[in-house]
């Protein structure tokens, strides 16, 4: 696995802004690469024959036009959204993008619905039905988790960290208010550099990895240690979903809840 993303949809991503209550993703700059891998998120399925049809000539014709640029990018769904001849596609090493039907323009960021009152994204809904399934599939044991205070948590969120960023710092010195107000917190490592990799990985790989992570955050120094662990598999998650800075939080239905918040914020957008 590389930290590098491909350079097929960079003018694409210039696009997307960076939160200013979280830290940024300083290997954005890196050397691009022209190969996507990592994990399929999850696929759509048409309701009738002429649809699936149609996301099939998408497909093909996408498939195509990548070929032609040199470009191995493989299709591993399509969906349509409400918005007319507009696909939603998702890719393998990167997050999901719009497509058109004729398979000739590729746009990424949000789509916005107008006519309401309140602005309607509707790329929320999709990926965070993506999100979901994928943070379903995670493992207890590979994540970080601070449970909630009581029988029962009345709130599950999941949050990108590097214990490098001072707003993922600020996020965490509220970790007592946050379980006492029934939030779960379940960290997944996502180090903002390769050079901030090495802390990550010896914070999972350590004995008692919350107080190594508790100890690193406050600014403090952890022993060194190496393992096998997800690390470098939870930061290439965290792009396939589009995650660009820490830290990122997401509810447990995959809904992104933004950077770092109060815990009152935080509780009136869980609402």
């Amino acid at each position: 696995m590389t930290f590098a993303r491909s350079s097929l949809f960079i003018a694409c991503m210039l696009a997307a802004g960076f939160s200013l209550t979280a830290c940024s993703n300083s290997n954005q700059n890196d050397k691009k690469s022209d190969t996507l891998t990592a994990s399929a998120p999850a696929t759509g399925e048409a309701s009738t024959v002429s649809e699936r049809n149609a996301q099939q000539r998408l497909i093909s014709t996408l498939e195509g036009h990548f070929k032609k640029a040199g470009i191995k990018a493989k299709i591993t769904g399509v969906k349509t959204t409400e918005v007319p001849n507009l696909f939603w596609v998702s890719l393998e090493g990167m997050s999901s993008v719009y497509a058109t039907s004729d398979g000739k323009y590729i746009i990424q960021g949000d789509v916005i619905r107008l006519g309401d009152k309140q602005l309607h994204n509707v790329s929320e809904t999709l990926q965070s039905d993506v999100n979901k399934k994928i943070f379903a599939a995670l493992k207890a044991e590979d994540l970080l988790i601070y449970p909630a205070k009581g029988n029962k948590a009345k709130h599950i969120i999941y949050v990108f960290t590097d214990v490098s960023c001072p707003y993922c710092h600020k996020f965490h010195e509220q970790m007592d208010e946050m379980n006492n107000k029934g939030i779960e917190v379940r960290y997944i490592a996502w180090p903002r550099g390769e050079q901030h990799m090495p802390a990550m990985e010896a914070i999972w790989c350590s004995a008692d990895r919350r107080a190594a992570f508790d100890t690193a955050i406050a600014g403090g120094s952890i022993t060194p240690a190496t393992c096998q662990n997800p690390v470098k598999d939870q930061y290439q998650m965290g792009l396939n979903i589009g995650v660009n800075g820490t830290p990122g939080v997401y509810s447990s239905e995959g809904v992104y809840l933004g950077g770092y918040m109060s815990t009152a914020e935080l509780l009136d957008r869980l609402k």
